[in-house]
């Protein structure tokens, strides 16, 4: 029997010079997206810098095909809850955050995901795998809630997917940062995606299980636990299901 090889890795907390183009690839897709330049997106993220760690699918010479920044409790807190008290939302938000149950301590916010026009026919496995890594990632570091801002396109999007999530009190969609019409919302992990399993069971097996990922080589569950060195995310002992996809 011939091995599939799979065409792209997916990598959690990359550091380096991985992380670098990581990092650049988020900056030229949120030029081209929403006409963000690039001095505005390092103004952006600093205060959330030292909080950041991201989730990326690169090909065999390490060119990023796509990224999402997680950014972790951290002396600024959490992006999405600050942004919530500014335009064009002005909600109190670290009340709303505890208003839904949300415990800082235990929650990430998603703070960018993108897939630039490169990915071409892969842009739909790369998204998936992404999403998969941030599943996996949660999991492993003991996360019971998400929060992100999103354009309400991408909310829409998630929702088909069967995640679902919830504006934060008193928030509606408006104009920020180049999206026409943003939300600032949450997710408790569990419940989440127990609604998608139940409500789009095909892209739970795909976005939780990893089954469908081929093109993607999945790391070892224990890689997604935040703060291991690059040593101890190499295991030659994985259990594979189909041609990369780690359980």
């Amino acid at each position: 029997m011939t091995e599939l090889r799979s065409l792209f890795r997916l990598v959690f907390e990359p550091s380096g010079s991985i992380r670098q183009s990581v990092f650049e690839r988020e900056a030229e897709i949120f030029l081209h997206s929403y006409g963000v330049s690039g001095d505005d997106h390092i103004a952006e993220f600093a205060p959330y810098e030292s909080a950041s760690t991201f989730v990326a699918v690169l090909d065999d010479l390490d060119d990023v095909l796509g990224v999402m920044r997680i950014i972790k409790p951290g002396p600024a807190g959490l992006k999405t809850i600050n942004e919530s008290c500014g335009q064009p939302w002005n909600i109190d938000g670290p009340r709303a955050a505890r208003a839904v149950g949300l415990e800082e301590s235990s929650t990430w916010d998603v703070a960018t995901v993108g897939v630039p026009r490169g990915a071409g026919r892969h842009r739909f496995a790369v998204t998936a795998a992404l999403y998969h890594g941030l599943v996996l990632s949660a999991r492993q570091n003991g996360v019971r809630s998400l929060v992100m801002t999103l354009d309400e396109r991408v909310r829409t999007i998630l929702t088909a997917t069967g995640l679902i999530t919830t504006a934060f009190p008193g928030a509606r969609p408006g104009p920020f940062c180049g999206s026409k019409a943003s939300t600032p919302v949450f997710g408790h992990c569990d419940a989440m995606l127990d609604a998608q399993r139940r409500l789009n069971p095909d892209a739970y097996r795909l976005i939780v299980q990893g089954v469908g990922l081929d093109a993607i080589s999945v790391p070892a569950r224990q890689s997604f636990i935040l703060g291991r060195s690059d040593a101890e995310r190499v295991s030659p002992d994985l259990d594979l299901v189909g041609p990369g996809v780690a359980v």
